[in-house]
């Protein structure tokens, strides 16, 4: 069994969305875990984006290439 580590945690489960479709374009594993109350409470808590520890260095390159938000 492979272990999970956190490689970031974004204040909703949309962002953590997007950043996973980043890290299966660049072919890594990963998942999206919140604890929303089963979307009851979608302001509840963020969305931790979790990898297998061997990958959390490319996924963390991965991620960096990610432009800002506007703001």
């Amino acid at each position: 069994m492979a272990r999970l580590i956190i490689v970031s945690t974004f204040p909703s489960t949309a962002d953590a969305l997007v950043a996973k479709g980043v890290l299966d374009e660049a072919g890594i594993d990963s998942m999206v875990r919140s604890d929303n109350a089963g979307g009851m409470y979608p302001a509840l808590a963020g969305a931790d984006l979790l990898v297998r520890a061997e990958d959390a260095g490319r996924a963390r390159e991965a991620l960096e290439a990610i432009p800002p938000p506007p703001s």
